[in-house]
């Protein structure tokens, strides 16, 4: 008989040399960067860009990214602890990234770069999306491999038991409690969770399906300057708002909040996309009439 579940079990370190450990987690991270990379030096090529301003991409993208990530992660889910130890911040291989900080640390970046190689900063919003999605997709995987960020119970066939989270849930799917130490119930009762990661790894390839249509078929970055970019933002931070109403609480201060931080988070970004691709259509209309 089938199990209505999938126990995962994954070790989170790929392989160690003495005391340095490397995880699956940074190897998506730098996979993600790799193939986003080539994938942009396509688009630049078929733009005319020389390779000298993609490598400034990358160096803006790499130091803004992980910038942005940590610091989202600090100030917005542990502000309390990191103000009073300012100098963890910087302790990156604990672990804490945040990918709204991650997304305006990109923000910020990408505009500096968007002036330091005189090019219109929706432009470069526009196309950096499509490479975005890719390593979005794969740092959710790397969330799945470290047993982290998942959700609550559930009993679709394809949840997943997280033997080496660090909350488990018993009882049942309709009736359960966390545990937050492997002594509260035996493992055999732990329940299924819904895999929230792999939930906006998905969600990120659908963003790369569309935007790959929207650009190379129908040349939307050129005729619709803004259109990708707000496109984008809907789906890739509407999913993660509906996403979120599945997830295990993160942080304690979410506990009895309406909407958790994510969601809060994600609104202005799909306020923002919405906006985009109001002005992209009516700018679109303009031109034509």
């Amino acid at each position: 008989m089938l199990l209505n579940y999938i126990t995962w079990n994954a070790d989170p370190v790929l392989f160690s040399m003495g005391a340095v450990h490397i995880r699956w987690y940074g190897l998506f991270w730098a996979l993600g960067f790799l193939i986003g990379y080539f994938m942009m030096k396509k688009v630049y090529r078929r733009e005319k860009m020389t390779d000298e301003s993609l490598d400034q991409l990358l160096i803006y993208m790499l130091i803004f990214t992980i910038l942005g990530a940590r610091l989202g992660h600090c100030l917005f889910y542990e502000p309390e602890y990191y103000l009073a130890h300012p100098l963890k911040m910087l302790f990156v291989w604990e672990g804490g990234l945040a990918s709204h900080g991650g997304a305006i640390g990109i923000l910020i970046g990408l505009y500096i770069y968007a002036r330091k190689v005189k090019k219109p900063y929706i432009w470069i919003m526009d196309r950096i999306v499509i490479p975005v999605c890719v390593v979005g997709a794969l740092i959710r995987c790397g969330n799945v491999m470290n047993h982290e960020i998942y959700g609550t119970p559930t009993s679709l066939p394809w949840g997943f038991v997280f033997m080496r989270g660090q909350e488990q849930f018993c009882g049942t799917v309709d009736d359960y409690f966390a545990c937050t130490s492997q002594t509260c119930c035996p493992p055999d009762q732990w329940l299924p969770c819904h895999p929230t990661g792999l939930y906006e790894a998905f969600f990120c390839l659908v963003a790369l399906v569309i935007l790959l249509w929207m650009y190379y078929k129908k040349d939307f970055g050129k005729t619709r300057p803004g259109l990708m970019f707000g496109t984008f933002l809907v789906i890739i931070f509407g999913s993660r708002i509906g996403i979120e109403f599945l997830k295990n609480v993160q942080v304690d201060f979410e506990r009895n909040m309406a909407l958790d931080m994510g969601q809060w988070l994600s609104i202005p970004f799909v306020i923002l996309g919405i906006v985009m691709i109001v002005l992209s259509y009516t700018r679109w209309k303009k031109a034509e009439a």
